[in-house]
Formats: C-alpha cells, sequence, structure tokens
C-alpha cells in the first residue's frame, strides 16, 4: 500500500509539471523609436567635432587630468548613494530567491517528545491507562507540501522578480552614472572658480599699480583728488570679488568630499592648489542610435519596470483559476523510545487540496483591470523615457557646440581688452586721456576674462552632460 502512494505521488507530481501552462501576455522587447541618425550639429573649424563611434567607457580619462581620473575612481567606490542602491539591489535579489523557492516542494521535518497524562474522565487516552497514570510520547516525521502551477502563477512571479532585480541593477547603473557626472561637474566648476580667482588677483595688481600711479600724478599735480578717490574704489571693488568666489571654491572641495563620502575639508590640502580647468580636444565618440536604450540606464529600467508590468497581468489571470496543492506527511509516533523506527509506529498521509474562487465580488477583475492599467501606464512611460533621452541627447549636442563659439569669441574680445588696456595706460600716463578711460576699459577686461573662464569651463561641463545624455561610464 505504501508503494502504491509513493507511485501515484510521484505521477501526480510529473503530470502536473508537464500539463502546466501559463497565463497573460509574453514581454516582447519595445522596438527602438529612435531616429536611424543622430541629428548633430556639424563641428566648425577649431572646434572638436562628433562621430558615431562606440562611447568612451571611461570618458573622464580623455580630460587628461590624474587628479580627476582619480576622484571618480574613489568616488565609484566610496560614495554613500551607491552603496544604498548595491544595498537595494542585494535586497531585490534576496526576494527574487524567496519568491523562485515556491517552485519547489517544501519539506519540513519535526521530532517531539513530551510527558503527559490525560483525563480519567476524557473521550480518549492513547496510553490504554484511562488517565491513571502519565505517560511517554515520542512522535516525529517528514511533511512535504507543493502547489501545482498548472496556469503559470509562480512562473509569472518569478518573472516579475527577475524584473524588479533588473531595475534594482539599473537603478544603481543610473546612480553610479549620477556620481561620475556630478563627481566631474564638480571638479570642472572647482578649477573654474580657482581660475576665476586668479583672474580676479591679476585685475586686482593691475589696478594697484593703476592707484600707485594716479597718486604719483597727484603729487605732480597731473591729476586730481577725485582720479585718486576712482583708482582706489575701483581696487576695493575689484578685492570685494574674491570673498564670493573663495567661499564657491570651499563649498565645491566640501561637496567632493561628500560625494567620496569624506568628511569636510577633507579634500582641502588635495585640491586647494590651482590648476587649469580640464580640457577635451578629440573628436567626441556619440556611438549609434541603436546603443542609446542599451547604454541609459534610465531607459532600461523603464524597459524592466514594462517587463515586470506584463508579467504581473498573468498573476492576475492565474487567480481566476483553481489551485491545486499536494501534501503529504510521513512519521511515526510511539510510547516508548524502544519502539521508535518499529514497522508499527509508522504514521502517513498524503492527498491533494484545491481551492476554487467562487464568489470575490469582483476583487479578481479589479485586481486583473488593475495590472492591465499599469502595463499601459508603464508602456507609455518608457515611449516617454526614450524620447526624453533623445531630447537630452540633442540638447547636449547643440549645448556643447554652442559653448565652444562662445569660448573662441571670448577669447578674441580679451586680446582686444588686453591691447586697449596697454595703450588707454599710456596715454593715461602722457596725460593725454583721463582716468575715467582707464577704469571703462578695465572693467572690460575684467568682465570678459571672468566670462572666457566660465566659458571655457562651459564647454567641458557641456561635455560631461553630453556623456551623461549618451549613458557612458557605467558599464566601467
Amino acid at each position: 500500500m505504501n508503494s502504491t502512494c509513493m507511485a501515484s505521488a510521484v505521477a501526480c507530481f510529473s503530470v502536473l509539471s508537464l500539463s502546466g501552462c501559463v497565463m497573460g501576455p509574453d514581454f516582447q522587447v519595445p522596438d527602438n523609436p529612435l531616429a536611424s541618425r543622430w541629428a548633430s550639429t556639424p563641428s566648425e573649424a577649431g572646434h572638436s567635432g562628433t562621430r558615431e563611434s562606440a562611447v568612451d567607457v571611461r570618458w573622464w580619462d580623455s580630460f587628461a587630468d590624474a587628479q580627476l581620473s582619480a576622484l571618480v575612481r574613489e568616488a565609484q567606490t566610496r560614495n554613500f548613494d551607491l552603496q544604498l542602491a548595491a544595498s537595494r539591489l542585494e535586497q531585490s535579489r534576496a526576494m527574487r530567491r524567496q519568491v523562485a523557492a515556491e517552485e519547489l516542494p517544501a519539506v519540513d521535518g519535526s521530532v517531539g517528545y513530551s510527558r503527559s497524562r490525560n483525563s480519567q474522565r476524557g473521550l480518549n487516552d492513547p496510553s490504554g491507562n484511562s488517565g491513571k497514570q502519565a505517560f511517554n510520547l515520542w512522535s516525529g516525521g517528514l511533511g512535504i507540501s507543493w502547489e501545482a502551477d498548472l496556469w503559470g502563477r509562480v512562473k509569472r512571479s518569478v518573472e516579475v522578480a527577475d524584473a524588479s532585480v533588473h531595475m534594482a541593477e539599473e537603478d544603481r547603473h543610473a546612480v553610479q552614472l549620477l556620481v561620475i557626472v556630478q563627481t566631474a561637474q564638480d571638479y570642472i566648476e572647482l578649477r573654474s572658480t580657482q581660475q576665476g580667482l586668479a583672474v580676479i588677483e591679476q585685475n586686482l595688481h593691475i589696478a594697484r599699480r593703476s592707484l600707485e600711479l594716479t597718486r604719483l600724478q597727484l603729487e605732480e599735480g597731473v591729476a586730481t583728488d577725485l582720479e585718486v578717490s576712482e583708482a582706489a574704489a575701483q581696487v576695493a571693488e575689484i578685492q570685494a570679488r574674491l570673498a564670493p568666489l573663495q567661499q564657491h571654491s570651499a563649498q565645491l572641495i566640501n561637496a567632493l568630499s561628500l560625494l567620496l563620502a569624506r568628511e569636510p575639508r577633507a579634500l582641502q590640502q588635495q585640491l586647494s592648489a590651482p590648476a587649469a580647468v580640464p580640457a577635451y580636444t578629440a573628436t567626441v565618440p556619440i556611438g549609434l542610435p541603436s546603443e542609446l536604450a542599451q547604454r541609459r540606464p534610465d531607459i532600461r529600467l523603464a524597459q524592466a519596470r514594462l517587463h515586470a508590468a506584463t508579467a504581473s497581468i498573468g498573476i492576475a489571470e492565474a487567480d481566476f483559476y483553481p489551485r491545486i496543492t499536494l501534501s503529504g506527511n510521513l512519521g511515526f509516533q510511539a510510547l516508548q523510545l524502544s519502539d521508535v523506527g518499529s514497522w508499527g509506529s509508522r504514521s502517513f498521509a498524503f492527498g491533494p487540496g484545491v481551492s476554487v474562487p467562487l464568489f470575490e465580488g469582483g476583487r479578481l477583475q479589479g485586481a486583473l483591470q488593475l495590472q492591465e492599467g499599469r502595463q499601459q501606464e508603464a508602456g507609455i512611460g518608457y515611449q516617454k523615457t526614450v524620447l526624453r533621452a533623445w531630447h537630452e541627447v540633442d540638447d547636449a549636442l547643440v549645448a556643447y557646440q554652442a559653448s565652444q563659439r562662445r569660448r573662441d569669441s571670448l577669447q578674441q574680445a580679451v586680446e582686444h581688452n588686453q591691447r586697449a588696456l596697454d595703450s588707454v595706460h599710456q596715454q593715461y600716463a602722457q596725460g593725454t586721456v583721463d582716468f575715467l578711460n582707464v577704469l571703462t576699459v578695465q572693467n572690460a577686461l575684467l568682465a570678459n576674462q571672468a566670462a572666457l573662464v566660465d566659458s571655457t569651463a562651459q564647454v567641458s561641463l557641456s561635455l560631461v552632460g553630453l556623456y551623461g545624455a549618451l549613458g557612458g561610464g557605467w558599464q566601467g
């Protein structure tokens, strides 16, 4: 009899495993709606252009700035946001293992002992002593249960869990890309601020020399008190510009320290010495349109979210159908320890259980409609994400080219301002012009020099933004 039951159980498990079907639609990777070619702005003479080739995985190394590369490497190792994203990824993987366990039978073992005495007035005393004395009871056994996944509910649940793992992976990729871009941007802005400080200090030196010259001319009777006051005011005005930039420089160093999970001012000694703004002059590889969906973590995340929503429809549909659970146990029970394991102490039970939804008041239908609505929302979200990515890339390309044109124009303006300042200083020393002309020309030079420093940094910042829009960097 025992062998017959075991054979029946094996046969039921085999038949139910092979005869199951999977409810709901199968996920299909959406078509890539991107255009066939990049609508990039053509490069001009003296400008860094773009080309359709593989995006540099370690694009920050292309700036040839060892300090920048070191900061990016450390940020990817120490950043707290990345550590949090990695923790969320491990949690999603653990949840996936938990869901996948439903595909396998659950087996439980138990061993028990009790010393007890039944009532003399009770209905039953397993010891046969009619409740007149205590007895020992030894028991143990194995229990097994398994849900026959006839409609693919468990398979779809595992599919949703897999998609959730992919979502967590892409979330980590997105955080990694953001950390890289933010580190590069803060570093470039720091170097730009330091260069701006150098420009102001240079102009401050020129203004102080002008003040000395004006005082000498006052002593000689050539200049007036008004011109001395104007020169002194010019020195004070230029000097006042130093404090905000010094504050901004300190804040940027602290921002980089935070990205690297370090205490405030931890990088002060390392980054306080001024350095040039990182520049990139080679042709920029922007990849192929078909690769954008594989590089951008937000597009990959939207695709995984659509996958999860599609598989959830199958779970909702499977809930309309009966659930069949096979369960059984094999064990022993004896009053004496010496009888444990004997043939007479054996016990077993085996049988299927069926749960059929008869009346749910529209709950199952509502759950199905909800999942279908979520799939529709995820599909629209995917299309929106792809379109937004295309816009961001196009905007970044335009910004990169425009920033180069502005930088070149400002470079010419600074050269003309410098020649004009040299000329007006000679004329002022000769007494042919008043100090107002000197102030006007020097202010114009200072404004254009500051704008040139900002524009030079903006070229590099727009390139960092382009690489961020292209989704390059997290692959490393």
